[in-house]
């Protein structure tokens, strides 16, 4: 199991580093985060600090960057608690002070367009001059002709195209979250659902209805804020899980999404949505059945 350390809890010992913020953790960060045992990453997200208007929403929250980053065979997470005192951390202080003397990096690891300490100057061709560890620089990754990118990631999950997302990812696009009461609505029409409010910090596809795995189990997952019925809710990510009824409130639930299915629409009738559910519902039972989930690593 992955250890999570704060940089100032950091033992000191001889440490493969990977560095970067890794949002969405995708096939490029993986490229950098490869034959490493350590990664080094900052929390909450620098953008947020520096520029908080210009700040993204994240592509996943911490503890499911964790989760990925077990599954990639990574020891050890190490947090920089990203704020304005360490803002002021010149390029060879980071160096000096936290690779070499309190982490012990023998090797380090990143990508191409990574840039470190005060005011950015701190670049990969730095590290590279340094005797005291060897420095790999990754070259950005292509995928489908394009580079991969966080920000690429945020709008195709924006846009609902979660297939080329998880192309870019390695694994499907996935959101966390605790199940809340909701008005009953799913199981008064047959279709009981866990429910979870989204995180505002957070990006969710586009609203519809996705074919997806809710902790490891097919469902099939509504987006919005449901046209058919006056809630007066906002935007709510309702989750049904095929061929099982248990009670998740107050529980966390993860879901990964597969496909998109369709755009959120407005029914005349409960009983022409009950229809379109069932379709939804053998659609995504198809869709799970035949998902080849990537391997570990």
């Amino acid at each position: 199991m992955i250890r999570v350390t704060e940089l100032g809890d950091a033992v000191h010992r001889r440490r493969k580093v990977a560095i970067g913020t890794f949002d969405g953790v995708h096939v490029g960060h993986r490229a950098v985060i490869r034959g490493a045992d350590t990664v080094l990453t900052f929390e909450p997200h620098p953008l947020e600090v520096l520029h908080p208007a210009a700040a993204p929403k994240l592509l996943m929250p911490f503890v499911v960057k964790r989760d990925v980053l077990d599954g990639l065979g990574v020891d050890e997470l190490i947090v920089i608690p990203f704020d304005r005192e360490f803002t002021k951390i010149t390029a060879d202080a980071f160096i000096e002070d936290i690779l070499i003397s309190r982490l012990g990096a023998e090797q380090v690891s990143v990508g191409d367009n990574f840039r470190f300490g005060a005011k950015a100057k701190g670049t990969p061709e730095m590290l590279a001059l340094r005797p005291e560890f060897e420095t790999r620089v990754e070259p950005l990754v292509e995928v489908d002709g394009e580079i991969v990118s966080s920000t690429r990631i945020r709008a195709l999950v924006t846009a609902g195209e979660l297939e080329q997302a998880r192309r870019c990812l390695g694994v499907p696009f996935m959101i966390e979250g605790t199940v809340i009461a909701g008005d009953q609505r799913g199981r008064e029409l047959g279709f009981p659902t866990a429910n979870i409010v989204p995180d505002d910090r957070l990006v969710i596809p586009g609203h519809g209805v996705f074919a997806a795995f809710a902790n490891g189990l097919p469902a099939a997952v509504n987006i919005g804020v449901r046209p058919t019925f006056e809630s007066g809710r906002g935007v709510l990510i309702e989750t049904h899980l095929i061929d099982q009824d248990v009670d998740l409130y107050g529980k966390e639930l993860r879901v990964a999404f597969v496909e998109r299915l369709r755009g959120e629409r407005r029914f005349d009738s409960a009983d022409e949505l009950i229809a379109q559910m069932t379709r939804d519902v053998e659609a995504t039972r198809r869709i799970c059945a035949s998902f080849q989930r990537p391997e570990r690593g």
